[in-house]
């Protein structure tokens, strides 16, 4: 899969004006919002480029973030220090362009984020996610992200948890 498609930041030389992803509000962002809020440092952007059609077949965004130490699970909270917030890294958006869904393309691009999450050379506990609809949830949870108390489809995932999951998928 990853062979079919190069993941690099968002730039001046992608066109996204034919982004289609089902969701008009990742489609606006998109054309409209994403470079300006990585001018402004508030969000990076990262995209996949299909090698065969060179065009955007999907992306994300990442912004720095923290988590109140009371919005975490007690089983998290146990090795933790007793800090009032911890470290995150947000994906604020994943989109997959229509002509490209159903291949996995969504599965590589989670990957990818939580990998340059890893090894960012800064703390970082857990990636947190917005799942906007039931079936974003159940993608994530496949994962291994987790409902936070009191969420109703706000996700999280321990960094070490990811690592490790990827660890044993890559092992079998």
């Amino acid at each position: 899969m990853t062979g079919w498609f190069r993941i690099e930041p968002l730039s001046g030389d992608h066109d996204g004006s034919k982004f289609l992803s089902g969701s008009d509000a990742l489609d606006r962002y998109f054309r409209e919002q994403a470079s300006q809020d990585i001018k402004r440092r508030i969000a990076t952007c990262f995209v996949a480029v299909s090698v065969a059609a060179k065009e955007v077949a999907g992306y994300y965004t990442l912004t720095a973030t923290g988590m109140a130490l009371t919005a975490l699970a007690p089983e998290m909270v146990k090795k933790l220090p007793r800090c009032p917030v911890v470290p995150a890294v947000l994906m604020g958006r994943l989109a997959v362009d229509r002509r490209y869904q159903g291949c996995g393309l969504g599965s590589v691009l989670l990957v990818d984020a939580l990998t340059r999450t890893a090894r960012a050379e800064l703390g970082v506990f857990a990636m947190v996610v917005d799942a906007k609809e039931a079936a974003a949830q159940r993608f994530y949870e496949h994962f291994g992200f987790t409902r936070l108390p009191g969420e109703v489809r706000r996700l999280c995932l321990p960094i070490t948890a990811a690592l490790q999951r990827m660890a044993a998928r890559r092992s079998t």
